[in-house]
């Protein structure tokens, strides 16, 4: 199996998300869920996706991190498509069809830019209560006063709460316990949290984000396409995007892992479509021999 170290959301080495990303041999079968989850490991990074081609512009992924396989991972996506250009198995014009534990998805890659369409936006629930919104507040280490919006559970594939605070200042002394957080995550069967503040008016960004998933062993992450996904929506329900713009999402910054994560939201039937995308760069290649 060949294999690429992708940093998503980003133009420059060191720079967005990194993710492993592991191309099966032609005709080969999913290794063993422990064999992937072990590479995943060995691999350390947040989630490494197994690409199997189903077809000429058809393939099937799964994503694991380094303790179990998830639905869907927004950066592992833009890491899978960009490893396959650097391949040559894609084109950097060019429509893909999707397979993963989320549902079959969309992917349109337009002059290098990598968009994946999300899962279904659906809304799991609101944190309304007072005392609630203060447990999570302290979980995150903020006041409750910090919270401008009552918090949602968003999934465009896998949920996140959705933790608008009152300024970048703020989002940037963000200091969860983490073990806190990752328990209060399964009573709320949750990736993880997802906070943000939003850009300054004139300042071409939708929204400064960080994400917590230490459920996941993922203290901190630098670039989600998935809680960006779920943010879109979010914001849409708000009244603060609006169809048919383009979104761009600055997270990682906490980390020295600047990137820039950029999203479009249409309607035209029941539920909007939203699209994740953004740009790589290749890290590493090599192949494993298991």
């Amino acid at each position: 199996m060949k294999f690429q170290i992708i940093d998503a959301f980003s133009d420059k080495i060191f720079g967005g998300n990194p993710a492993g990303v592991v191309l099966l041999d032609e005709g080969q079968e999913f290794p063993s869920d422990d064999i992937m989850l072990k590479t995943a490991a060995e691999l350390r990074y947040s989630e490494t996706a197994f690409i199997k081609r189903v077809g000429q512009e058809k393939f099937n992924i799964r994503y694991f991190t380094p303790a179990a396989e998830v639905d869907l991972c927004g950066h592992a996506t833009i890491g899978s498509f960009g490893a396959m250009m650097e391949w040559a198995i894609v084109s950097t014009n060019g429509k893909y069809s999707l397979e993963t534990l989320a549902g079959c998805l969309k992917v349109e890659i337009k002059d290098g830019f990598i968009f994946m369409e999300m899962g279904e936006p659906v809304n799991k629930g609101t944190i309304t209560d007072e005392n609630k919104k203060a447990e999570l507040a302290a979980v995150m280490g903020i006041r409750a006063e910090d919270i401008i919006m009552d918090p949602e559970l968003i999934s465009t594939g896998l949920p996140d709460i959705m933790l608008g605070v009152g300024s970048k200042n703020v989002l940037n002394h963000i200091k969860p316990d983490f073990a806190a957080l990752a328990r209060l995550s399964e009573v709320y069967q949750v990736t993880g949290v997802h906070a943000f503040s939003l850009g300054e008016e004139g300042s071409g960004i939708t929204a400064d984000c960080r994400n917590f998933a230490p459920l996941y062993d993922i203290d901190e992450e630098a670039a989600t396409g998935t809680s960006n996904g779920a943010l879109t929506y979010y914001l849409y329900e708000k009244g603060i995007i609006k169809p048919g713009e383009t979104n761009i999402f600055l997270q990682g910054e906490a980390m020295n892992r600047p990137s820039k994560i950029m999203s479009r939201l249409s309607v035209t039937g029941i539920k909007p479509e939203i699209y994740v995308g953004g740009v790589y760069k290749k890290l590493v290649e090599g192949k494993i021999d298991i």
